[in-house]
């Protein structure tokens, strides 16, 4: 008896040292020269800074949502004008139908090896399934073997295809959004701007998750604080594809590349913005949702404190990631509801982390994800 009490003891204080290290190691990780992080926050990036996780890596099945029965899936290829084809996906409702269209470009940094239709392929199933739509992830081409303009050529090309198409996949082509996240998000508002240039298919919204407005030289206080890469989006980084995408200047100037510094926003479809407090690109995501209030265009911008670049990802494990989430698909339902009304200027609300219950257990949650980490990591 005494040595199963004893046992007992030595278990219980290696469980409280244990404890304790995880609760010091996510003290630890919270603390940044820019401010303290929320446990949730802090735990995700220190698991993708130290590579624990990967853009790559599947969650666990526990977290993740199958794709429906009713929805299915199917990789294409998409012709584009230079008589090449680019990659693509489409989910989409199996029932009659006709049912919405949303066109999703990724992120990625207009950079090979950093962004395709499979690092998003959540986002994308996840759209199709609670917005019952069909959504086609469009896999543009990127830098450096491809320089503007052919990425936004490709997803304007994605955007006729997907009109000309529709009926395949018991689409409407009368009703057709677009989407993205970072470059897909500058993607997807350059392909609105070209799709008024040029008399192409009328676009009923657009989604523009923590996007890239702008490739000029201008002051952007975001840009220098969260500048290191730790939220997930570097300088140096936007240097590279900077030089890689845009490498002649000139390119900068297009409303095409930035469409924050662009004469005219006029006659464009009705925006939802999200941005994320800790994100290099927090101002000119939040500069370009005054500029089209200011050019008339209906504008949601939801800002989100505590959380990264990219957050919208994370959905599965981060509670504000699933409110983002939430909002893009109820702000696409409402684009599509023909009987919806869209109140013209700009709805700006703030978004914190959860309080009471959901916040209890969000933290509670951060300290189980800590532990889990500091475990895999003991076992290497």
């Amino acid at each position: 008896m005494k040595i199963f009490k004893r046992i007992l003891s030595l278990l219980a204080a290696i469980l409280l040292i244990f404890i304790s290290y995880v609760i010091i190691a996510v003290h630890y990780w919270s603390s940044t020269d820019e401010g303290r992080l929320p446990p949730k926050t802090a735990v995700i990036l220190h698991a993708v800074n130290n590579n624990i996780i990967t853009s790559d890596m599947k969650p666990p099945n526990f977290l993740t949502q199958p794709r429906p029965a009713t929805i299915a899936r199917e990789d294409i290829m998409i012709p584009v004008t230079d008589g090449s084809d680019v990659r693509g996906r489409v989910y989409y409702p199996k029932n009659k139908g006709p049912h919405p269209m949303i066109l999703y470009y990724h992120g990625g940094a207009f950079l090979e090896g950093y962004g395709n239709i499979e690092t998003h392929d959540n986002i994308i199933r996840a759209l199709a399934a609670r917005t019952q739509s069909v959504v086609i992830g469009v896999e543009y081409r990127v830098a450096p073997q491809y320089v503007f303009p052919t990425a936004v050529e490709d997803s304007y090309d994605a955007l006729l295809w997907a009109y000309e198409n529709a009926s395949k996949y018991n689409g409407d082509h009368n009703k057709i959004a677009v989407a993205g996240d970072s470059a897909g998000g500058n993607l997807a508002t350059a392909v609105t701007l070209m799709s008024r240039d040029f008399g192409g298919p009328t676009i009923a919204g657009q989604a523009l998750l923590y996007p890239l407005t702008t490739f000029q030289d201008i002051p952007l206080q975001s840009r220098i604080i969260y500048d290191s890469g730790y939220y997930l989006l570097s300088r140096s980084v936007m240097y590279r594809a900077r030089d890689l995408y845009t490498p002649m200047e000139e390119m900068w100037l297009s409303p095409y590349t930035s469409p924050l510094n662009a004469e005219n926003l006029n006659a464009l479809p009705t925006a939802l913005i999200i941005t994320a407090e800790y994100d290099p690109l927090r101002d000119e995501g939040q500069q370009y949702a005054k500029r089209l209030a200011e050019s008339g265009v209906p504008v949601t911008h939801l800002h989100y404190e505590g959380v990264m670049h990219g957050f919208v990802s994370f959905y599965e494990v981060m509670n504000l990631g699933a409110h983002g989430l939430r909002e893009t698909v109820s702000f696409l339902n409402h684009v599509f509801d023909e009987e919806a009304e869209t109140p013209v200027g700009l709805k700006q609300s703030i978004v914190r982390s959860p309080r009471g219950k959901e916040g209890i257990r969000e933290y509670l949650e951060a300290y189980a994800m800590a532990a889990f980490l500091i475990y895999t990591d003991f076992r290497k």
